[in-house]
C-alpha cells in the first residue's frame, strides 16, 4: 500500500490543502494528514480543533486519516509506515523552501520520497495566514475554505 504523509500546520485547512489531498488520492492508496507543530507560526485554532476540522471534512473517506505529531516529520513517516511525503507548491518561494526540506529529509530519511504537487491556479493566492488575517479584521474567508467547513464552529 502506498501511503503518503501530508504534513503541515493547517491553521486552518484551506481549499488549496483540499486540492492537494484530492490530487494525492489519485496517486496514493492512503493519505495521512499530519498536523505538526511549527514554532514560527502563531496559531488561530487549537491543534485539537484543526484535527477535528479536517476529520469532519474527510469523515466519509476511509483513505484519509488525520493525526497530530510532535516529532520530526521523517520520524513520523517511519512510525506510520508512510513511504512518501506529499507537499503542495503555490509558487517559486514554496519551491525553494520545499527543495531545501527535501534535501535535508533525503539525507536523514533516504527511504522516504518527497512528492511535490502544484496547487491549482485558482488557489495559488490562498493561504492559512491570509485566512487568519481576514478573520482578525472581521472578514469572511468562506470562499477560501472547503464547502463543508464553517470556521466559526472551530474557533
Amino acid at each position: 500500500m502506498r501511503t503518503a504523509l501530508f504534513p503541515g500546520s493547517f491553521d486552518p485547512f484551506t481549499l488549496g490543502h483540499q486540492a492537494i489531498v484530492e490530487d494525492g488520492l489519485k496517486i496514493f492508496d492512503k493519505i495521512v494528514v499530519g498536523i505538526g507543530s511549527n514554532s514560527e507560526k502563531n496559531g488561530l485554532l487549537t491543534v485539537e480543533n484543526r484535527r477535528r476540522l479536517i476529520e469532519d471534512l474527510y469523515n466519509d473517506n476511509d483513505r484519509v486519516d488525520v493525526s497530530v505529531y510532535s516529532e520530526l516529520t521523517g520520524e513520523f513517516c517511519r512510525k506510520i509506515g508512510a513511504q512518501f511525503l506529499l507537499r503542495g507548491m503555490r509558487n517559486t518561494v514554496d519551491y525553494e523552501y520545499e527543495r531545501n526540506m527535501m534535501v535535508v529529509n533525503q539525507m536523514l530519511f533516504p527511504e522516504i520520497t518527497t512528492v511535490l504537487l502544484f496547487t491549482p491556479p485558482k488557489y495559488v493566492a490562498v493561504s492559512s495566514s491570509m485566512i487568519r488575517e481576514l478573520l482578525a479584521f472581521g472578514g469572511d474567508p468562506t470562499q477560501l475554505m472547503p464547502d463543508k467547513i464553517d470556521i466559526n464552529n472551530y474557533l
